[in-house]
């Protein structure tokens, strides 16, 4: 059996709404959207390059270059999210909030509208989006069986959802390609290094924070001595813990 795949939302999403992420709504409007089980703040920032990429495909390469005004589609954006974190049943990201340095007037701004897809937040959209719901309701009972049984949970989600008339013809007709999908593989060991650092300045900034509110210098020295274990660069200590180079480099005498 193949390692559980943790995209495997994303791959099922695109396949059963037959859209990647743009579709054009009445030649007018491009649409992004795209589905996530991890909360992402920097989702501005990913359609902004996504859409810029976009514009090159749709306009005729030349077309920047005339005189009058070319007109393009106008894009709006959204991401569907339905993790186990908590999360508003919506929320609006913007780009500008990722600048750093803030001015009254935004010379840039993209925003995004995530919607909580998850049953529990009763979100409007799914009760206008039939299929969508019942994708959610396969998602939970993917997340259930796969908690309960590794090996075999895919396909008795698959069942189960079958039995409960979700995503039924879907899944019928397709649920070998489905269980293909659920088990593709993926970056396993980049997945789980990028967890690993996550984890490691999350437990870095508590520990600090915790050291200096106790005013313990001590504190700041043990956590530079855990990041030099770690062989982390010595610039990126010192920037940590707030120690000088001569109290880190000490710490190796």
């Amino acid at each position: 059996m193949g390692k559980n795949n943790r995209q495997y939302k994303d791959s099922v999403f695109v396949d059963l709404f037959a859209n990647d992420v743009s579709c054009l709504v009445d030649n007018k409007i491009i649409v992004l959207a795209e589905h996530q089980s991890t909360i992402n703040e920097n989702m501005p920032l990913r359609c902004l390059q996504y859409v810029a990429r976009l514009y090159e495909q749709i306009q005729e390469p030349k077309a920047k270059y005339y005189k009058s005004l070319q007109k393009i589609p106008t894009p709006e954006f959204y991401v569907f999210y339905n993790g186990i974190e908590q999360y508003p049943s919506q929320k609006i990201l913007k780009l500008s909030d990722a600048y750093i340095v803030k001015s009254e007037e935004v010379p840039l701004e993209l925003t995004v509208q995530v919607l909580n897809i998850s049953t529990d937040k009763a979100n409007k959209i799914l009760m206008t989006c039939k299929p969508l719901e019942e994708y959610s309701l396969f998602v939970e009972a993917v997340r259930r069986h796969t908690s309960l049984d590794k090996k075999s949970g895919f396909e008795n989600a698959i069942k189960e959802c079958i039995q409960n008339d979700i995503l039924k013809e879907y899944l019928q007709r397709k649920s070998r390609e489905v269980i293909n999908m659920l088990l593709a593989e993926y970056d396993y060991d980049t997945d789980i290094a990028v967890q690993r650092e996550e984890s490691l300045r999350i437990g870095i900034r508590q520990g600090i924070a915790q050291g200096f509110a106790d005013g313990s210098h001590q504190k700041a020295l043990e956590t530079a001595r855990l990041m030099k274990q770690a062989n982390c660069e010595l610039d990126f200590i010192m920037q940590m813990t707030g120690l000088s180079i001569e109290d880190i480099e000490n710490l190796s005498k």
